[in-house]
């Protein structure tokens, strides 16, 4: 299975964990997201969680961690692990401020697992030799298995409309990404915003588009799209063409 917009990866993951793929190939462009997976496979797995066991969570001692230079990759993937649980809605991107309420009016604490995060970066960790990680453009990526048969390709980009309030790596050519995903010989899925533009490549390009209804983090109900060559898997009161 490959991701070519891995982020957290948790679709890729989940059919890993889950039994269904046997391995898993991740690509990510931004390099703070990349310095956590590069740990999470890598020797220092361990060194990341004991640094996660060992963080009392203050808004002293977050600023101190986002605030410290980051030499070596390891102490970069834990500044970006802090960043995704303290920041507002879990957004690394430069325009998100620290939590203040946090969930449940818990504070800026609220999403610090530590003990659950440190199980799963070892469960990861495990499972390393079922995981490729490469730091590079999803696009360039796809092109890539372009010809390849018999993969699992899921494609989750940064949307139209809310991919720089998101990401670092907002910045997508959406024409471009639509004719690699149509030119797979693998079969695909895409996640993408429902908006005129995205519905328009989609048609141009000859794919099914399914509205799924979701729930945004302000719990704001939204239409989001599935896009392939054939959804119908899914209700068909709620596949569209």
């Amino acid at each position: 299975m490959v991701e070519p917009f891995a982020g957290g990866a948790s679709v890729a993951l989940a059919a890993l964990f889950e039994g269904r793929v046997e391995r898993i190939t991740l690509v990510e462009l931004d390099p703070d997201v990349a310095a956590v997976w590069h740990t999470l496979l890598g020797q220092d797995a361990r060194w990341l969680c004991d640094r996660i066991a060992g963080l009392s969570v203050s808004s002293s001692s977050v600023r101190a961690v986002l605030t410290s230079p980051a030499i070596k990759t390891r102490d970069r993937a834990f500044r970006t692990i802090v960043r995704n649980r303290v920041q507002r809605g879990g957004i690394l991107s430069d325009t998100a401020g620290l939590m203040r309420m946090g969930e449940n009016g818990r504070g800026l604490g609220s999403r610090w697992y530590p003990e659950t995060l440190a199980r799963r970066i070892m469960d990861i960790n495990d499972r390393r030799h079922s995981i490729a990680f490469f730091q590079g453009d999803g696009i360039l990526a796809l092109r890539s298995v372009g010809r390849r048969s018999g993969l699992a390709v899921f494609i989750d980009p940064p949307y139209v409309t809310a991919g720089k309030r998101l990401y670092a790596y907002s910045e997508v050519d959406h024409s471009a990404l639509f004719r690699a995903a149509r030119n797979l010989k693998s079969p695909f899925l895409m996640s993408y915003d429902d908006v005129g533009e995205i519905n328009r490549l989609a048609a141009e390009s000859n794919l099914v588009v399914a509205p799924v209804a979701m729930r945004s983090a302000h719990h704001a109900e939204k239409s989001e799209l599935l896009i392939s060559r054939y959804l119908g898997w899914i209700p068909r009161e709620r596949n569209a063409t």
